[in-house]
C-alpha cells in the first residue's frame, strides 16, 4: 500500500505539471513543471523525501526500460532518419560533451564555495 501511495503522489504531481503546461503558454514540457513542483514540495517540507523515496528509486532503476519504445520508434523511422544520421550523431556527441563539461565546472564551483564557507 505504501508503494501505491507514493506512486499516486508522483502521478498527481506529474498531472499538475501537465495541467500547468496547458495553462501556461511557455514551450516548457509538463514533466519539467512537475519536477519543479516536486522540488518545491520537497524544499518547503510539504512532502518529505520518505513520502516518495522507494517508488522514486524504483522508477529510476527501471528508467532504461522506458526508452525501449522510443528506440523501436526510431528504428521504424529509419528511412526518414538515414539522410540526417551523421549530423544528428555529431550534434549529440558535441552537446553531450558540452553538457558534461558545463556540469563538471558548475559542480566544481559549488564544491569550492562550500569548502570556502566551511573554512570561514
Amino acid at each position: 500500500m505504501k508503494y501505491l501511495r507514493q506512486f499516486g503522489i508522483i502521478v498527481l504531481i506529474s498531472l499538475l505539471g501537465e495541467i500547468l503546461n496547458v495553462l501556461i503558454p511557455f514551450p516548457i514540457p509538463g514533466s519539467v513543471y512537475g519536477l519543479v513542483i516536486l522540488l518545491i514540495c520537497l524544499m518547503t517540507g510539504i512532502l518529505k523525501v520518505s513520502d516518495v523515496r522507494e517508488t522514486a528509486a524504483f522508477l529510476i532503476e527501471i528508467m532504461p526500460v522506458m526508452f525501449v519504445p522510443a528506440a523501436v520508434g526510431l528504428l521504424d523511422s529509419w528511412d526518414q532518419l538515414a539522410p540526417v544520421f551523421i549530423p544528428v550523431i555529431v550534434i549529440v556527441v558535441c552537446s553531450t560533451i558540452l553538457v558534461m563539461g558545463v556540469t563538471g565546472k558548475v559542480t566544481e564551483v559549488i564544491i569550492h564555495r562550500e569548502k570556502r564557507k566551511k573554512h570561514e
